[in-house]
């Protein structure tokens, strides 16, 4: 997210990251594009991971069990190979930097470092269960220490009895990261749904809605006072969507939360409310979205987003992509991380690019089946270069590799079969 020599005019922010130091750069979005199978997900699913890990590895796991995680499956010797983690922050002006490797039983390593004058200081470094604690609240360190069990992390642990120095950093991962994929979408209509109880949010939500052009003019919650049940399945869903319950959505989950929704349309007689079921999919993907971009908007956090364009115009996407890049709309440095294979964002000249040269990464799948992340920048593009047209040619990279003539057998396989 750091921005360079070529960022669009008025985009990057500039970000203050220790007393008396330069600002840095900073990007407010980020794609992500590449082939079907290519591991744009993966790479989000990762941040996902490491934001699950932390907020849950001390409540949510027993001190006998292992750790959850997704090694990589197509290298006999990956599987076994520790995963490692790492992000590098700013957190009220000061630089941080946090990380973990952990392996199916137990943390290996787990270190977080800060720079509140540009040189290093450590806040704490773990080997196993041996730590090393910073200066800063160190008896509470070391009571953190005693606590500790294989299987949590050290920031979980901090968190959980309230180490003021390190919670923080662990509150950034309660609010950050999010992750809206095709499987979380009935959540994420939870937090819509529960964001029309507020004036403030309510009204932001309807006019996200209203600006959708989808005849939207309304919503309405219905939330029974005599059916505590329903209300407990709105509460269980956005507690599994902010990363505080770890069990499974349940098969029921998506009908109470649906249950709770009708949208008000436009007629030629008057409004009309329609329940979920009546809605177009595309519509309910917006609904699911827009409580998770008014919050991201509002707090400044960081957002991730898996197909961005799914079952969404690409005018639509342009418009949500151009909400977090204006700095009118944006104030507060919220960013989106996205992946997409809607080229109409890579543009074909400076006037309909919606990302900048220097925001647009690409995924590429390798023959042994692993994933190769790399930025556009380093294929160092002309300012005026037809990015998306390029793109789709594949000159950088990162398309897929399809052979017409195994269509045509597959097609002559299909329609040869015997009629009788």
């Amino acid at each position: 997210m750091l921005a360079t020599g070529m960022s669009e005019p008025g985009v990057a922010r500039h970000v203050s990251w220790r007393e008396g130091g330069n600002p840095l750069a900073v990007l407010p979005v980020s794609g992500v594009f590449g082939a079907n199978a290519s591991g744009k997900t993966g790479l989000l699913k990762a941040m996902d991971d490491m934001r699950g890990h932390v907020l849950r590895s001390f409540r949510a796991s027993s001190p006998t069990a292992g750790l959850r995680r997704r090694p990589f499956l197509l290298d006999t010797s990956a599987r076994k190979a520790p995963s490692r983690f790492a992000i590098d922050l700013v957190l009220r002006g000061v630089r941080h930097e946090y990380g973990f490797v952990i392996n199916d039983e137990r943390v290996l390593e787990e270190w977080a470092y800060y720079y509140p004058k540009g040189r290093s200081a450590t806040l704490f470094h773990r080997e196993d269960l041996a730590v090393e604690v910073g200066a800063t609240e160190r008896s509470k360190g070391r009571a953190v220490a005693e606590l500790l069990r294989p299987n949590s992390l050290f920031l979980s642990t901090a968190a959980a009895v309230n180490h003021q120095a390190l919670l923080p950093l662990y509150s950034w991962f309660e609010r950050n990261l999010l992750l809206a994929e095709a499987g979380s979408r009935v959540l994420r209509q939870a937090l819509t749904v529960n964001l029309l109880d507020g004036p403030a949010d309510r009204e932001r939500v309807l006019e996200m809605l209203r600006a959708a052009d989808l005849g939207i003019s309304g919503a309405k919650e219905l939330r029974p006072e005599l059916d505590p049940a329903v209300k407990e399945h709105l509460q269980k869903a956005l507690r599994i969507l902010a990363g505080e319950d770890s069990e499974a959505a349940g098969e029921d989950l998506p009908m109470y939360v649906q249950s709770q929704l009708r949208l008000t349309h436009h007629g030629s007689d008057g409004d009309v409310d329609l329940d979920s079921e009546e809605e177009s999919l595309g519509t309910l993907v917006w609904f699911g979205l827009v409580g998770l971009v008014v919050q991201a908007l509002a707090n400044g956090t960081v957002l991730l987003v898996d197909e961005l364009d799914a079952s969404l115009h690409p005018a639509l996407v342009a418009q949500l992509v151009g909400l977090f890049q204006r700095p009118e709309t944006n104030p507060r440095r919220a960013q989106l991380i996205f992946n997409s294979h809607d080229a109409t964002l890579l543009g074909d000249s400076v006037s309909d690019r919606v990302v900048g040269r220097d925001q647009v990464w690409f995924t590429e799948k390798r023959t042994d089946g692993s994933s190769r992340l790399y930025p556009l920048a380093d294929l160092d593009p002309r300012k005026e270069e037809a990015i998306g047209r390029r793109y789709l040619a594949g000159r950088y990279g990162a398309k897929p590799i399809l052979s017409q003539q195994q269509f045509t057998a597959v097609a002559e396989l299909i329609t040869s079969g015997d009629d009788s």
